[in-house]
């Protein structure tokens, strides 16, 4: 005969799943607890009913909001938005593009058009000009630092004006403030990708931007041992972005939340050392006869290195430096193939020193008349600078060139 909950006689397999619920302590944990379940469980039918529809806060499935994923996007919004007297939310998402595509398909329908600087990176270019152009959203990319072009570009369907505030990988340093009133005045949004700054550089929503989006893996989690994205707007732009989240699904996983939240706690001080040896590291190679051009805004010869000095905080102009050397795609290969200290890999922001030829790596999608519209050569090596001490990164470099 069964036995029924309640009855003090159940089956062993109803007694395993209706074990004791762990203590809700009444002190402050000193850490953020993880919420792995994917699922939430109700009082009633009407309660789970209000939850879907929205009439009531709470949770009911992970894919549509989790409480550890809501309190990381709302740490980063809270950094984002600190200069603001209005509210600001966020999202969270599995990785950077999972965000990116998120708000365009949230901001843009067939039809619709986009403005994008034509010195992206290169995953987000192959988004607007082959995945969504193939979905009727079409996209002009411009040289984002000409204003009268941007303006000559927008037209009546015009739906977002979008930009990174320090560009993949030339550090081209974007003019917030003038591409936000551009895009007022044509009724469209302004996005911005805000990765290689953070909040601890620039808070573009404080320069008018509409909505700033990030790949979590990079400064914020600050460790390359996450991958996550997030998104921050206001309150109402920010449902249409959650629910196109919903929809598509690019959720982010409890276990990452938390690694990246964590990351936030020391995001200020890893910035500051990694913008402060960039600069040195720049400084150190411009000139040396086997080299081009050095791409970072501290640099005087930086054409926006004034722009710089007004948007970013503290001086700190980033962590990324991109070497043009003299020869073009074979001494560029070259060139980081003989580094030693700085480490050949994918990605950037993290703890370690970085290097990888941008025109196979991250912008391989573009040909070379793309890559030198954007003003990146052939030979581009992009460094992405640790915490190592600057003088080692320095020598290594050096001899890297000097032995080519």
């Amino acid at each position: 005969m069964p036995h029924t909950p309640g009855s003090g006689r159940v089956g062993e397999n109803t007694r395993a799943l209706s074990l004791p619920e762990a203590p809700a302590p009444a002190e402050r944990p000193l850490r953020m607890p993880v919420h792995r379940a994917t699922t939430y469980a109700f009082d009633t039918s009407q309660d789970f009913a209000d939850v879907l529809s929205g009439a009531q806060g709470g949770y009911s499935y992970a894919r549509i909001d989790s409480p550890t994923v809501d309190a990381f996007a709302e740490a980063v919004a809270a950094l984002e938005g600190a200069g603001l007297d209005t509210q600001v939310r966020g999202q969270s998402f599995s990785s950077g593009m999972g965000a990116l595509s998120t708000v365009f398909m949230a901001l843009t329908e067939a039809g619709a058009h986009v403005v994008a600087s034509r010195s992206i990176y290169g995953n987000t270019y192959s988004l607007l000009d082959g995945l969504l152009r193939r979905f009727g959203v079409s996209t002009d990319f411009v040289d984002i630092t000409d204003l009268d072009a941007v303006r000559a570009a927008v037209r009546p369907e015009t739906r977002v004006v979008f930009t990174e505030t320090l560009s993949n990988p030339t550090m081209t340093v974007s003019d917030l403030p003038a591409l936000a009133g551009i895009a007022q005045g044509a009724g469209a949004s302004l996005v911005v990708d805000s990765t290689f700054a953070s909040p601890a550089i620039c808070r573009p929503l404080e320069f008018g931007a509409d909505v700033v989006v990030h790949s979590a893996t990079k400064y914020i989690g600050g460790h390359s041992d996450t991958t996550g994205g997030v998104a921050v707007a206001a309150p109402a732009l920010i449902d249409r972005v959650r629910a196109a989240r919903v929809d598509l699904g690019p959720c982010l996983a409890p276990d990452e939340a938390y690694m990246l939240h964590r990351g936030l706690e020391t995001l200020p001080l890893r910035v500051a050392r990694q913008s402060e040896s960039a600069a040195a590291f720049a400084a150190a190679l411009e000139g040396h006869p086997a080299v081009e051009r050095v791409d970072h805004p501290s640099l005087a010869s930086h054409p926006q290195h004034d722009l710089a000095g007004k948007l970013f905080d503290h001086g700190r102009c980033g962590g990324v430096v991109t070497i043009h050397p003299e020869g073009g795609w074979d001494a560029g290969m070259a060139f980081a193939d003989r580094l030693r200290v700085s480490t050949i890999a994918a990605s950037l922001g993290g703890t370690h020193t970085l290097a990888g030829h941008v025109a196979t790596t991250t912008h391989r999608t573009m040909n070379q008349e793309e890559l030198d519209a954007a003003g990146i050569s052939s030979g581009a090596v992009r460094f992405s600078i640790g915490l190592e001490d600057p003088e080692d990164l320095v020598e290594d470099a050096l001899q890297a060139l000097d032995n080519g």
